[in-house]
């Protein structure tokens, strides 16, 4: 088997898919148990890469240092879990990208805060785990974004260097850990970013699916590179 020359990682929610939506219900159904009204899905899909606890911050003004948040925590997750691939789909586009990274030059792969037992049952469902050369979850490694280890640890995994390694996310964590780990880093601006993508610094900006194959190929061409 030939191995790839380079690795392309992404983020999961907001970057490769489009989970916000079976989040958010999860989100309105603890405020359901409180007996208040649903949130519309266009206030809590911002805070869809944040997981349990940026939505129950925005759905229930909850911070991880309150009394009813691990009990909130809880019963989000368990919700979570039971409907989860309801309406969570690949972005327009992914599908199409996935295969142009199916050719010998490339090696494509995950590295999400989701923990496994999660991230891995919606990989399945969405039919990538035999096209993907590593998937790391929030919990694979002792450490999250945006420390570079989980990241590092896919580079291991796949076998190619971290300056042969380009990362995409939706939120400023994930340029924060690819910049960490000494990789290219592309923002994806289509996806639940909270605040302004322009601010974190990253090497390129995609505003679409659709714009990050030709920003792979000049990363790959040696035209997109680190900044200073």
């Amino acid at each position: 088997m030939t191995m790839p020359h380079r690795l392309v990682l992404f983020d999961f929610d907001g970057t490769l898919a489009d989970t916000a939506p079976d989040l958010a219900a999860a989100a309105n159904r603890q405020r359901h148990y409180r007996g208040l009204p649903p949130l519309p899905y266009e206030a809590l899909r911002p805070y869809a890469s944040h997981g349990a606890r940026g939505l129950l911050k925005a759905a229930l003004g909850l911070d991880a240092g309150s009394g009813e948040y691990e009990a909130a925590r809880q019963r989000f997750l368990r919700d979570y879990a039971e409907a989860m691939v309801v309406r969570t789909r690949l972005f327009p586009g992914i599908a199409e990208l996935l295969d142009l990274l199916g050719g010998p030059s490339y090696g494509w792969g995950i590295v999400t805060n989701k923990v496994e037992s999660l991230a891995l049952p919606i990989v399945r469902h969405l039919g990538l785990q035999d096209r993907c050369l590593v998937t790391v979850g929030g919990d694979t490694t002792p450490h999250t974004k945006p420390h570079p280890e989980p990241l590092l640890h896919a580079a291991r995994q796949a076998g190619i260097a971290p300056e042969h390694c380009i990362y995409i996310g939706d939120d400023e964590r994930d340029i924060v850990a690819g910049q960490a780990a000494g990789m290219v880093t592309v923002a994806a601006a289509y996806g639940y970013c909270s605040d302004d993508p322009a601010r974190w610094g990253a090497d390129a900006i995609a505003d679409a699916p659709d714009a990050l194959w030709p920003l792979i190929e000049r990363w790959a061409g040696g035209g997109l590179n680190r900044r200073p």
